[in-house]
């Protein structure tokens, strides 16, 4: 049995900022699929009186808009749209990434559209993380690698993450995202990551500064030799850190983790039991509403 502490009384705040929403701030976005409307996300009823100059593609009805185009004219509207939006301001940290719009009832690929634009729109989004850790001579883990943030970065600028981390764009898997993030965040060849190690999927629904974040979070462990130093290749991480685990349990803990990476650190801790027995099966039955199932090496 583990003996990780976090401070006493800590309830793991990530828990509860991963459901933090305002179910009266947005309305329903549907996507209209012949005679059905398909549930797709969410907007705001502040963005509604910048949407309402498409009507002839966005339809406000019931309390919920709705994109009425065909399947051939969706990407092309969301292009046109979401450039306007990043203009004004309304949608922020253009990507120039591709990203599936997805129907949440059935996961079946709507349209497409710029990764920045998930937010405004309030769509399902993937997300995979990977625990970097060192196991100590019991063959448990005994540290993990822990990754600030570079402090010029567009969201959650100089918080501490895990290793590898990133969105899985359209037409990647989530353990394809990790092996590609592996070498742009730390510098690790996929030799290097051959030991990877599923953990568990879990899903985040909360209100961001750029929107709604709705997404699936992929976690998978990497066992890494001592004495191996990663090293950020793309310039989005500050620096890397080899922390004791109860350390990085404490710090996640406390806050000074992104949500996202603090509930890939729980997963971790809880999987391998680093918690003492009375705080493990409090933060379990307090998560288990988040987690989806297994992750995945294959999809």
């Amino acid at each position: 049995m583990g003996g990780a502490n976090p401070p006493s009384g800590a309830d793991w705040p990530a828990i509860a900022d991963a459901q933090a929403r305002d179910a009266e701030a947005r309305l329903p976005f549907f996507v209209a699929e012949g005679a059905r409307a398909r549930p797709t996300g969410s907007v705001a009823r502040a963005h509604l009186s910048a949407l309402a100059r498409w009507p002839q593609a966005l339809q406000l009805a019931d309390g919920a808009l709705t994109l009425t185009l065909p399947a051939a004219e969706r990407t092309g509207f969301f292009a046109m749209a979401n450039r306007r939006l990043h203009q004004e301001g309304l949608i922020v940290a253009w990507r120039d990434e591709t990203y599936p719009v997805l129907a949440l009832d059935s996961g079946e690929l709507l349209a497409t559209f710029e990764r920045a634009a998930a937010r405004f729109w309030g769509t399902t989004t993937f997300g995979a993380h990977c625990n970097g850790y060192v196991a100590g001579a019991d063959g448990r883990p005994s540290h993990l690698w822990i990754a600030r943030r570079s402090f010029t970065k567009a969201t959650d600028p100089g918080l501490l993450d895990n290793l590898v981390g990133g969105g899985v764009p359209h037409g990647q898997t989530p353990a394809d995202c990790v092996l590609r993030e592996g070498w742009e965040e730390a510098g690790l060849t996929p030799a290097q990551m051959q030991g990877l190690q599923p953990g568990r999927r879990f899903r985040v629904a909360r209100d961001i500064p750029e929107g709604f974040q709705l997404e699936e979070v992929s976690v998978f462990d990497l066992a890494l030799p001592g004495g191996l130093q990663p090293v950020n290749q793309d310039g989005e991480v500050h620096s890397v850190t080899l922390m004791p685990v109860a350390e990085a349990l404490a710090r996640a803990a406390a806050g000074e983790m992104t949500v996202d990476a603090a509930l890939v650190t729980l997963d971790f801790a809880l999987r391998h039991r680093l918690l003492l027995a009375r705080i493990h099966d409090r933060l379990q039955a307090l998560a288990a509403p988040l987690w989806q199932g297994p992750s995945r090496l294959k999809e």
